[in-house]
């Protein structure tokens, strides 16, 4: 066989592959699209059940009216294609997550498809938890405090405070504002709870060991503290709660971590791949070092 052969024979896989994915990266935008198409029909509803928390704080303060306006004459649209976005992703994920598992999964043995696939299907199942904490509980609170802001708008039309010369200060909101600061909360909260997912998987891949992340738990309160500054807007109470929320995630992935190690530990004993001997030494020396 000749060299222009057997770079011919290794070559054939990788065009395999990237046909592969070809494939199915074609099949995941067909999917979004569908999604898209489909949520647009609908923008409607979606943006009227997306307003409640705003609704729901507004009314508790007395005001009726929690109608958004549009500043730009295109601004209508762009809510449209943002909820269509947003939509197509959520409804297309199922099927583009089973598109990922097709090209990966004939690459992996039996053991390790038993460990990815439970990962495959948590990381949705976090994030939608993450995205109903942050519409349920910390968006009503959000909208609470920036509503708390207003001035001489709480009786109606703001006739008592212009009588008294007080200026008054109401909310008129744009559509897209308010959308997008609705999708930033829900995006940036389920991205959050996808933190115990991706350091369990890590510690199961041994990447990461859960000594280590506790040793690293300083600098992860300091971490934590940014990403709640970035990912949320200037309101401390968001901001408390996005860091008591990571931090407890950490706190969770360690403990994961820890089990992920036991039972590999425990396999390992089955196996015989374990040294007894090895594992007395390495307490001994835990335990000198504490003696000194």
């Amino acid at each position: 066989m000749s060299a222009t052969d057997e770079i011919d024979d290794s070559a054939a896989p990788l065009i395999e592959h990237l046909a592969e994915l070809r494939t199915r990266l074609i099949h995941s935008v067909i999917a979004f699209i569908i999604g898209m198409i489909i949520c647009f029909t609908v923008w409607n509803p979606i943006f009227n059940f997306l307003t409640n928390p705003l609704c729901s704080a507004m009314a508790e303060r007395g005001q009726e009216d929690c109608g958004l306006i549009l500043i730009k004459l295109q601004e209508g649209f762009f809510v449209a294609i943002s909820i269509s976005l947003l939509g197509g992703l959520v409804l297309g994920f199922p099927y583009i997550s089973y598109q990922m598992w097709r090209f990966v999964a004939p690459g992996l043995y039996k053991n390790e498809k038993g460990a990815f696939l439970p990962f495959l299907i948590a990381s949705p199942i976090m994030f939608f938890i993450g995205a109903s904490f942050a519409f349920y509980v910390v968006t009503p609170l959000a909208f609470d405090f920036f509503l708390g802001f207003q001035q001489g708008s709480l009786t109606g039309d703001g006739s008592e405070a212009v009588a008294n010369g007080v200026a008054g200060i109401a909310f008129q909101g744009s559509a897209q504002e308010y959308l997008s600061l609705t999708i930033k909360f829900i995006v940036a909260f389920g991205l959050c709870f996808q933190l115990p997912v991706l350091l369990t998987l890590m510690g199961k891949a041994g990447l990461v060991s859960a000594e280590g992340l506790g040793n690293v738990r300083k600098y992860a309160v300091v971490a934590i503290l940014v990403l709640a500054a970035l990912v949320t807007p200037p309101d401390v109470i968001t901001q408390v709660i996005l860091f008591v929320v990571v931090y407890g995630l950490y706190e969770l992935s360690i403990q994961l971590v820890k089990r992920v190690e036991k039972k590999r530990e425990a396999k390992l004993r089955a196996e015989g791949f374990y040294d007894e001997d090895e594992d007395l030494l390495a307490e001994f020396d835990d335990e000198e070092d504490d003696l000194k």
